[in-house]
């Protein structure tokens, strides 16, 4: 399987810039997630390494093979780039059984009848959808459509598989179901999958790396637990997470032991991970849920502002003058509105981002 790359892809239609200036490699064998908000140029990224969708400037290498360069004027078709399309609407031939709907495109490759019922078989077997050969797409489930949809794109071999929100007309159910599938369809074929979505724990759960993007422009592209532990920018570390980062103003200040901390009306120390210079003035503390927790003898003096139980964990609202925050506790606990309750602030994974320039600029830990 190949690499893939992309220099300086631009996308420009009238009046708006689609994607601007976009350096990638997808590696040999990774699931890459597209993630990002409706109209991020996510999906037109994926297009243009297809080949349905011609960049205004840049270059894009699939192998060995120039497939688009735009100073030189080369733009591969899309049938000769050997990928495989998924898209958010099966598409498949109503009129046509599984084992035609699976055949058909080797049919078009000009396969021999021995080598297309071979590999329709495999990709059946692979699929888990043996029994349904000779039914119609409308006698089976959407679950199995989206099967039948994945091993025809596969039947050529193709050496990288496109993926434009496969799952998104399937119930919550299924689309966790569907999840499992693909990653363990992801183990057993090698194949490099790019993958379109705008649900976070679609690409957290599958993933090797996350693109997330917004307004054209990658933002991160890391493995998924460090885009969610160590997100690049105040948009990375909002997008990504159930419930979302909490995001709280406070005031730095150095001192002969390090570095001062005033938010909430309370005075602690940051206690950076790594060797900083944290100049004096305003900054964005972003704690995430899990590391707020509620204790008797917590340093922080909270009241609950609603609890929101879901059996597994529980979401708890804590509110402090104007301010709300979110904190998670495994189990199932309920408190009363406006119930006093003391909390800390555990570990180092305390994020530290730019007032005005938004981005990361530390992680570490507080103390009080």
């Amino acid at each position: 399987m190949p690499n893939i790359i992309l220099e300086h892809i631009t996308k420009k239609f009238a009046g708006f810039t689609a994607v601007e200036d976009l350096n990638m490699e997808i590696r040999d064998s990774d699931f890459i997630t597209l993630l990002g908000p409706s109209g991020c140029g996510k999906t037109t990224t994926l297009r243009m390494i297809a080949g349905l969708e011609t960049p205004t400037s840049g270059r894009i290498t699939i192998g060995d093979k120039v497939v688009f360069d735009a100073e030189t004027g080369v733009n591969v078709t899309p049938d000769k780039r050997d990928v495989g399309f998924l898209f958010q609407n099966y598409a498949l031939w109503p009129h046509m059984t599984v084992y035609q709907n699976i055949a058909f495109g080797l049919e078009n490759l000009k396969w021999k009848k021995s080598a297309i019922e071979q590999r329709v078989h495999e990709m059946l077997a692979l699929l888990k959808i043996e029994e349904f050969e000779q039914r119609y797409p409308s006698e089976i489930s959407g679950g199995q459509q989206q099967r039948v949809a994945i091993a025809r794109t596969l039947a050529p071999n193709p050496k990288v598989l496109f993926m434009d929100e496969p799952l998104s007309n399937l119930d919550a159910k299924l689309r966790a179901e569907m999840r499992t599938e693909l990653k363990r369809l992801h183990r057993d074929t090698g194949a490099t999958f790019v993958y379109v979505t705008h649900d976070q724990l679609e690409a957290m759960t599958l993933s090797s790396k996350v693109c997330l993007m917004s307004k054209g422009v990658i933002q991160q592209f890391d493995a998924p637990l460090t885009v969610y532990n160590r997100p690049a920018n105040l948009f990375v570390a909002d997008f990504v997470g159930n419930p979302t980062m909490n995001f709280i103003d406070c005031d730095i200040s150095e001192t002969n032991n390090g570095y001062t901390v005033r938010f909430l009306g309370e005075t602690g120390r940051f206690i950076p991970r790594e060797k900083t210079d944290l100049k004096h003035g305003t900054y964005v503390l972003g704690i995430r849920p899990e590391l707020i927790q509620i204790s008797d003898d917590g340093a922080l003096a909270m009241s609950a502002y609603a609890t929101l139980p879901t059996g597994l964990e529980t979401t708890i609202k804590l509110k402090k003058g104007d301010t709300i925050i979110s904190s998670i506790q495994f189990g199932s606990i309920d408190y009363e509105v406006d119930r006093e309750l003391r909390c800390d602030i555990i570990s180092d994974k305390i994020c530290l981002f730019g007032k005005d320039s938004t981005d990361l600029v530390s992680m570490g830990s507080i103390t009080f």
